[in-house]
């Protein structure tokens, strides 16, 4: 089974590299309730392998007896828990992969934590893994861990399954208990659709069934866990779905070429092909395949190629370039599974950047419709996520894109959430359908629009949002603004915080999840009124910077005017004639902002405003008005 040691390696080293080059791979990952064996399984398999130096053989041995789980003999769970945490207690915390390879198949191995809270450390395994071996202690049968995992598993879209029951040797390598085992899960398997199942009695320590067909297992006659995972057909999965390859890169070296780099995602693809670019529905013909070594006559599924077309379309990074007969869908809208994978909650409304294929655009999340209790696969009600929890949600881009769900096409149909101003990986996706309401859903024309509204009006709409603590002056100083252009007679609207809260927003609290959807409804409104052609004041503490943008970036170039109200703390606490930071600090307000709620200051405010009392309200008025007035909001 190894490959250290064969005929072809002593004779001829050439040949045996470049059979070793062309050998298949397929990934797969470990995963299964806690001390179930997993680490313990890729060791047996590394070291029958003979992929372990005798040097690390030596440490192995060395480390077994200074804090192995096996009496002094070899634990070879240590050689891939590197983690001194992992050591120390016994158990997987990270993902770890290994590479190993046999005379027919090389393989990448991720043993997964079996944990809870590191459910997103498995999901991180096992989003580009091919096959899953659940591993089940004998002695313990289907646990609450191992039914989570295994829907996971079938979440992900992982459609092969080694159903592993370990520890055989620890229960006599009893026949009765194997199938009673084996029963119990076929049963759970088919409520989550998992069909593909290969159910093998193994002892991971002792390598039974691992490599050799073992003699205590005489009424076992299938194969032993390496000749499947030699032997199992993955590439077919893959390379019978529609053709499908995202745009990397477009290849222009020189005048005379130009083609279009990417992974193919799905399906094949020969010269002479007809396909069609999405979003944009131009078609073409594919004229070539073009590699570094020679161009080829047909390209599959986990090749990178380049194409050339027969017309001079137009094309770039993020388009999907797709078998014309049989293209993805293109939407806006999306409903999908969500699994939340950071400390931060999941703030619904907030704007996220989706990264999909090569393509990324601007997104924000509704509160989820409802959370998966993955030990139960319960539904249950969530206005938000959490780490590590699952929710379906519905998803709003800031322009189309070309798809296909997750369940047809794992690279075209998963996605991830990448926080806008950390740039943090928040959470991974699969998109289950677009949203029909988008397609029934138009603009209607008007023949007054905004640059007639305001024109009657001898105004430029803008909008002025006042941003600051509570007790910074920021509705004094808005007041006192949309006095003065009163005054002058312009058309103006003040949202203030507290009062909107008695109407538009009352069903609101504090709690983040709420201030951001304070701020994007007000956002909206506002957005209606300087289509009225109004010059619109806002006055929220609005202390997320990512709300603030976003209603930035709702709006048209120079409309959106920040004005900071810069105001020390403690003499906004100075200022609180409400109690409310009085109440905040004896723990009778929760979610106050500048106590147990962080404030961000903007990063550059078109107006900064010191509050700290150096200027008075009415100075700090007149430094907002002269502002809009030389940047012709207000005109002559």
């Amino acid at each position: 089974m190894a490959h250290a040691r064969t005929d072809l390696l002593a004779d001829d080293i050439d040949a045996y590299l470049l059979a070793h080059e062309h050998k298949s791979m397929l990934r797969f990952i470990t995963c299964g309730s806690v001390d179930d064996g997993k680490s313990t399984l890729i060791g047996r398999l590394l070291y029958d392998s003979k992929l372990v130096f005798e040097d690390h053989l030596a440490a192995l041995e060395a480390d077994s007896k200074k804090v192995g789980t096996q009496g002094g003999d070899i634990d070879f769970a240590l050689l891939v828990d590197g983690l001194a945490a992992e050591r120390e207690q016994g158990i997987t915390i990270d993902v770890a992969y290994r590479f190993f390879s046999t005379e027919r198949r090389k393989f990448v191995v991720a043993d997964t934590p079996g944990h809870e809270q590191y459910t997103r450390n498995m999901v991180t395994g096992a989003s580009t893994a091919e096959l899953a071996v659940i591993l089940i202690d004998a002695r313990k049968g289907v646990l609450t861990q191992t039914r989570r995992h295994s829907y996971l598993v079938s979440l992900l879209g992982i459609r092969h399954i080694v159903l592993a029951i370990n520890k055989l040797d620890l229960v006599d390598y009893s026949e009765e208990v194997f199938r009673r085992i084996e029963d119990a899960y076929q049963s759970f398997a088919k409520e989550i659709r998992l069909e593909r199942i290969m159910t093998i009695p193994i002892s991971a320590l002792r390598g039974d069934n691992i490599t050799e067909p073992s003699s205590n297992t005489p009424w076992y006659s299938g194969p032993t866990l390496i000749d499947h995972l030699e032997s199992i057909e993955i590439a077919d999965d893959t390379r019978s779905r529609p053709f499908r390859m995202p745009v990397q890169w477009v290849n222009r070296p020189n005048l005379d070429f130009r083609g279009f780099s990417g992974c193919i995602a799905g399906g094949t693809v020969r010269p002479g092909d007809r396909i069609r670019v999405l979003p944009s529905g131009l078609e073409s013909t594919v004229s070539r395949i073009v590699t570094y070594d020679a161009d080829l006559a047909e390209a599959v599924a986990g090749q990178s190629v380049t194409l050339t077309l027969a017309d001079e379309i137009d094309l770039s990074r993020g388009d999907v370039v797709a078998a014309a007969s049989r293209p993805p869908g293109v939407a806006d809208q999306f409903e999908a599974h969500v699994i939340w994978m950071a400390e931060e909650e999941l703030l619904p409304g907030r704007p996220y950047l989706l990264k999909i294929g090569t393509r990324t655009v601007a997104a924000t999340i509704e509160r989820p419709k409802y959370k998966v209790n993955v030990n139960t696969l319960e539904h249950t009600a969530a206005r938000t996520l959490g780490l590590n929890e699952i929710g379906v949600c519905n998803i709003h881009l800031d322009r189309p894109i070309p798809f296909d769900s997750y369940r047809d096409n794992r690279d075209t149909g998963g996605f991830i959430l990448v926080d806008r101003y950390t740039n943090n990986t928040v959470a991974a996706g699969l998109l289950n359908f677009a949203l029909r309401r988008a397609d029934n859903i138009h603009w209607q024309a008007v023949e007054v629009d905004k640059q007639a509204r305001a024109a009657i009006k001898h105004q430029r709409p803008a909008l002025i949002w006042f941003t600051g603590l509570s007790g910074s002056g920021k509705s004094t100083i808005a007041n006192l603004v949309e006095r003065e252009l009163h005054h002058l007679g312009r058309h103006t609207y003040l949202l203030d915080g507290d009062n909107i809260r008695h109407g538009l927003n009352k069903d609101l609290g504090f709690t983040d999840v709420d201030r951001v959807e304070n701020i994007r409804r007000t956002a909206e409104t506002a957005k209606l009124l300087l289509d009225a052609g109004i010059i619109v004041l806002a006055s929220f503490i609005s202390p997320f910077r990512a709300e603030r943008q976003m209603t930035r970036e709702l709006l048209e170039e120079g409309e959106f005017v920040e004005v900071f109200v810069d105001c020390p703390l403690d003499v906004a606490e100075t200022r609180d004639r409400k109690g409310l930071y009085a109440k905040a600090r004896r723990g009778e307000l929760v979610h106050f902002t500048g106590i147990d709620s962080p404030y961000e200051p903007p990063d550059s405010p078109e107006i900064h405003l010191d509050a700290s009392g150096a200027a008075s309200a009415e100075e700090s008025a007149q430094q907002v008005i002269s502002f809009i007035t030389a940047a012709g909001i207000i005109g002559s």
